[in-house]
């Protein structure tokens, strides 16, 4: 019945019925693995013994909070680490990841990304000079970072010449961020692990995680990663989260990251949850459901948008490691249209609508659509992309597949009717 309501309704329902048809198969392998990892939360929990009384959050200083120690167990114990920090006090993956790049480097040493560049917003706490900014380089720690050769694997020649006696902390992205790569799944992470403890025996192996959770069987800390970092606001928070972030790996590690984010000294053992406790828990309980959504959502959206003639990566056909679905529009006005109608699709402020602006942390103009309950959560239905040539798409997350596969459907009908050349080509 809700294709009556877009214009091109009948050209949109064709492609939907066989974007549906193709996924069929790899729904159920999508929830398969929503199961195993349902059940893996489950033991986590009951091991852990979960009562009413860890659900009550802590004030002031927040020692000797039990609900906070019982879910970083939790989240330790799932994600086959140590150690965990979940902390309210974290605004964001980018803050997470500054909290580990500063906790374990030291003025002298070097980080060195082994997948290309970083996200951009890495780029003012990674920094150029000493200039008083409180980057990593007006700390004197050094940054390199090796491209990935052009079929997108790591380049082990170029990463072995560029380790030095001074390199501390090799750090791994395995989510694509502003850029064409795949994403890297966490077998691959786990031979990089492998080589770089043979090149750079003593070296940190950083993963950003963020994007990736409950998306395969297992995570980067499960396969050698000293530790690993991401956002409560995207796949672990299971969209209930309101903010927050989490550390995940050796204790050692965890612990310096700690320092960083709390204070020498106190590390974890302080830290008020306020009135957060009850949602993380059951967020992280509704993570795998809510990551399942997501992914049915986007093979939904790569599946559509390819009938559409368009083309998208990772294909509905391909495996995945990440919630992230690229589509390549070739064109500025493609790339506002699709971020305006994913705007117009959601459950909060669809009335406005985005345009391309300046970001704090980007180089170029950015148009973002997120009608999201939590400002800028991506395990809501987003979409966006930085305004420059080959005008690409990033769309994510999706709390339910039927808000994704409606999303998609505006964005399509969008295109069509803001452009009638777009229409008349696509149609044919």
């Amino acid at each position: 019945m809700m294709y009556k309501h877009f214009r091109h309704g009948d050209l949109l329902k064709q492609w939907a019925e066989q974007a549906e048809a193709r996924i069929a198969p790899r729904i159920r392998e999508i929830e398969k693995r929503v199961e195993f990892h349902q059940w893996r939360l489950l033991e986590a929990y009951r091991q852990t013994g979960v009562s009413e009384q860890h659900l009550s959050s802590s004030t002031g200083y927040g020692y000797d909070d039990m609900g906070r120690e019982a879910l970083e167990e939790i989240v330790a114990r799932v994600f086959g680490a140590e150690a965990a920090l979940l902390r309210p006090h974290i605004t964001s993956g980018t803050h997470a990841i500054a909290a580990c790049l500063f906790g374990v480097l030291r003025p002298g040493e070097e980080l060195l990304y082994i997948t290309g560049p970083p996200y951009d917003t890495l780029t003012q706490v990674i920094g150029e000079e000493q200039d008083g900014t409180g980057s990593l380089a007006d700390y004197g720690i050094g940054y390199q970072a090796v491209d990935l050769t052009p079929e997108g694997k790591v380049d082990w020649p170029a990463v072995q010449k560029a380790i030095r006696p001074q390199t501390r902390c090799i750090a791994i992205q395995r989510s694509r961020g502003y850029s064409e790569r795949a994403s890297f799944s966490v077998e691959a992470i786990g031979e990089m692990v492998e080589k770089v403890r043979r090149l750079c025996p003593d070296a940190i192996v950083f993963v950003d995680n963020c994007y990736g959770e409950f998306v395969e069987d297992q995570e980067p800390s499960h396969v050698g990663a000293d530790l690993i970092a991401g956002s409560l606001i995207k796949n672990p928070g299971g969209g209930l989260a309101k903010s927050g972030g989490y550390i995940v790996g050796r204790k050692k590690w965890v612990d310096r990251a700690a320092s960083r984010l709390i204070a020498p000294g106190i590390l974890a053992e302080g830290g008020a949850t306020y009135g957060y406790l009850r949602d993380f828990y059951q967020g992280f309980f509704l993570a795998p459901h809510v990551v399942g959504e997501a992914l049915k959502g986007a093979l939904f959206a790569s599946a559509v948008l390819e009938a559409a003639g368009f083309e998208t990566t990772p294909r509905y056909d391909e495996p995945r490691t990440d919630l992230i679905q690229l589509i390549r529009l070739q064109d500025p006005k493609r790339l506002i249209a699709f971020c305006q109608g994913i705007q117009a699709a959601s459950p909060v402020d669809a009335r406005f609508l985005p345009e391309p602006s300046p970001m704090p942390g980007y180089e170029d103009p950015v148009i973002m659509a997120a009608g999201t309950f939590v400002q800028g959560a991506s395990i809501e239905l987003s979409a966006d992309g930085p305004l420059r040539p080959p005008y690409l798409a990033y769309l994510q997350g999706g709390l339910t597949a039927a808000h994704v596969k409606i999303g998609v459907l505006t964005a399509l009908d969008r295109m069509l009717t803001h452009s009638p050349s777009e229409s008349a080509k696509l149609e044919r």
